[in-house]
């Protein structure tokens, strides 16, 4: 990964996008989609839509989310502790003893998530997995009038934000669920923007799919799609304590999984498998035997129905502070949906047969 393109991951993950609050990520990806595309717009709804070649046929939409999960301000009590809601799928384990920022309008404030001291647990209380009404957040106040000088009702929270490199090409940080998947489409569409597709090729951040798939159900309805990749993490199982009987057969580092399945079409996928082939692009294969819980499911069902594939990024230890993946891997994956935007034509047909 050259150094530009590694500094826009950074720069992604350095940004915190809790649903409903991507406005910090949103930014970065506007900056680095004015370098390269035809038109960078942005929606109401808050989606990033950035297109090469508007005017070609038929219309691709490369969809990635960049919201993150994270937690938002619920009350400040008399002596300045902070209490929250969750933004997302939570394992509340997660958050005890972890660095956290709230950020509020003034600037990021630091605080920590803990628990009473083991000490003081019972042995039923330690047995026990604490609920999100029972944490806070310790600012460091002295009382709720310091807090609310720093703080305020519906302020987002997330883990301490960062990225540390690792063995082997890997990276690890919160939120590559998924802002790794936002830098993969828009990369690809900048490798697009270098050649000349015949196709429309629309990237776009969609926000809020921790939430419900809520942006890319509007980005592609305004964009009106024939077809479609979504790019999200998924579960890798080389770690200890995962069945591949159960999950698949996963590992980071081996290439971006390519999904069969209803939510995917059979022609698009042959053509993402052939492609990687031809170009030398590692891959694994995956099943899906249901609807997908990311954009997939959302682009599918668009107006008369899309042309859809998945491109995955293993990814171990999801909505956890650490997420760890292969930079090789989000590198495999542009490039791999580069080439299937570059080989769509006018003629084409997507009909499963």
């Amino acid at each position: 990964m050259d150094d530009h393109s590694l500094r826009f991951l950074k720069d992604m993950l350095l940004a915190p996008s809790p649903s409903g609050y991507e406005q910090p990520v949103q930014n970065v990806v506007r900056t680095f989609a004015g370098e390269f595309a035809d038109s960078v717009t942005t929606d109401w709804h808050g989606n990033v839509i950035a297109a090469v070649n508007p005017t070609g046929f038929p219309r691709i939409v490369l969809a990635g989310h960049c919201d993150q999960i994270g937690l938002q301000v619920k009350f400040i009590d008399d002596r300045g502790f902070v209490w929250v809601d969750g933004i997302g799928g939570w394992d509340i384990q997660m958050l005890i003893g972890q660095n956290m920022v709230i950020w509020g309008s003034t600037g990021p404030v630091t605080g920590v998530i803990a628990r009473r001291a083991i000490h003081l647990l019972s042995p039923e209380d330690r047995k026990k997995v604490p609920e999100m009404k029972d944490l806070w957040i310790d600012l460091g106040v002295k009382d709720r009038a310091e807090a609310k000088q720093l703080v305020a009702v519906g302020d987002p929270v997330t883990f301490e934000l960062g990225f540390r490199q690792l063995r082997n090409n890997l990276a690890c940080a919160p939120g590559m669920d998924n802002k790794v998947g936002a830098w993969v489409v828009f990369e690809a569409l900048r490798l697009v923007a270098n050649e000349n597709p015949l196709a429309a090729v629309y990237a776009v951040s969609t926000v809020q799919e921790e939430i419900g798939l809520r942006g890319a159900q509007t980005s592609a309805f305004t964009i009106d799609p024939q077809l479609g990749i979504a790019v999200d993490v998924t579960h890798a199982t080389d770690c200890p304590t995962l069945d591949c009987k159960q999950y698949g057969e996963i590992d980071v580092g081996a290439g971006p999984v390519l999904y069969r399945g209803p939510n995917i079409n059979p022609v698009v996928h042959a053509q993402l498998n052939e492609l990687a082939r031809k170009h030398e692009i590692p891959v694994q294969p995956g099943a899906l035997a249901k609807a997908a819980s990311n954009d997939a499911n959302a682009l599918q069902l668009t107006r008369g129905g899309v042309a859809t594939g998945i491109v995955a990024i293993p990814n171990r230890y999801m909505h956890s502070p650490v997420e760890v993946i292969s930079l090789t891997d989000l590198e495999n994956a542009a490039k791999l949906i580069a080439q299937f935007c570059l080989a769509v034509v006018p003629d084409g047909d997507y009909t499963p047969r």
